[in-house]
């Protein structure tokens, strides 16, 4: 701590004091200090949200006029136990290199550091080891949003030998327009727009490397988005055939099992049960909205055993499990404090 007031005290120009969300500071000398590089984007407001109320941290602020300053946010880095980077890739690159020396843990929101071994991926429920390895890192690559719904339902189905790694998928998704940013929003809440819109159509989305990297398949699916007219919230979903895709699978039941071994104790990744209508509203339709302001992530199996189908889906807010909450997760997991605080919007 003491080493955190001296470099605060010499940066005092950059840094502001903490908002009117938060307690005084000596209230808080032992809580963790965070910093948020990029707080006023979308990402960022939601962690700041997440952590208003985290009663294990206290949130560094820098001033509005520094936020692209260089030496300021350097200053701010150095000042904290850990940093969230809720920036574009090159601008999340370049705050790595500005936490260089410093002992400063940091959770990276771009795409930037996803694939690179030196990292720890940001999924905690990914394998019975990842937790382990989050806690012991000072460097962890937040999970894609998409990526997180397509990787949750089938990883577990390619450790335990029911899906083919050489498996050529299919993914289809749809999220709200907070997925696309401020300049989305601004189109989908100030313009007329498109009530729905499939986008991608160069078939390279961004998260396709993550999705095969973490999934362990030999090739990443074929990727369809779109984004509806909602705000925040997802449904993800991979078709497969048993005797194409898988191995030694006839019935859903088995890859629901799978799953649900796989994420049992699991306080955020619930696996749904099969055959409930009542999970469908009016007995069809999944609702996106439905997981909003949470940390969850829900994943269900529907079949059609009879035809040698199955569809393995993903629910969860793009806005939580998919980015600011898995964010929170991760801080809390890294500095040693109780994995489910800040949460729950």
């Amino acid at each position: 701590m003491a080493r955190q007031l001296l470099i605060l005290a010499a940066a005092a120009s950059a840094l502001v004091a903490p908002s009117r969300r938060q307690a005084p500071r000596a209230a808080l000398h032992a809580k963790k200090i965070v910093f948020i590089d990029g707080e006023a984007g979308t990402t960022g407001l939601q962690v700041l949200d997440r952590l208003a109320t985290h009663p294990g941290i206290e949130v560094l602020s820098i001033d509005p006029s520094k936020r692209k300053d260089a030496g300021a946010r350097k200053a701010a880095i150095a000042a904290a136990d850990a940093v969230v980077l809720c920036l574009p890739d090159d601008a999340a690159i370049e705050a790595v290199a500005l936490a260089e020396g410093t002992d400063t843990k940091i959770v990276d929101a771009s795409t930037a550091h996803r694939c690179d071994a030196s990292w720890v991926y940001g999924f905690p429920e990914l394998n019975g080891a990842q937790r382990a390895k989050i806690a012991a890192s000072s460097r962890c690559a937040n999970p894609g949003c998409y990526a997180t719904g397509f990787i949750a339902v089938t990883r577990p189905l390619v450790d335990a030998g029911l899906l083919k790694p050489e498996a050529r998928l299919a993914c289809s998704a749809v999220s709200g327009y907070s997925g696309g940013g401020k300049q989305l929003t601004a189109i989908f809440e100030e313009e007329a727009h498109e009530p729905w819109g499939a986008y991608g159509w160069n078939l390279d989305h961004k998260h396709l490397p993550e999705m095969a990297f973490h999934g362990k398949l030999a090739e990443p699916p074929v990727f369809m988005p779109a984004v509806g007219a909602f705000a925040q919230g997802m449904v993800i979903s991979v078709p497969l055939v048993y005797g194409r895709d898988c191995a030694g699978v006839s019935k859903g039941a088995q890859l629901h099992a799978a799953l649900t071994e796989h994420y049992a104790g699991s306080s955020f990744v619930k696996v749904m049960p099969q055959g409930d209508a009542s999970l469908l509203e009016r007995g069809a339709f999944l609702e996106p909205e439905a997981l909003n302001g949470s940390n969850d992530l829900e994943l269900f199996v529907f079949e059609n055993d009879a035809r040698g189908t199955a569809c393995l889906v993903a629910r969860l807010d793009n806005l939580g499990k998919g980015a600011s909450g898995a964010a929170v997760q991760n801080l809390n997991i890294m500095l040693g404090l109780e994995e489910g605080l800040g949460l729950q919007l």
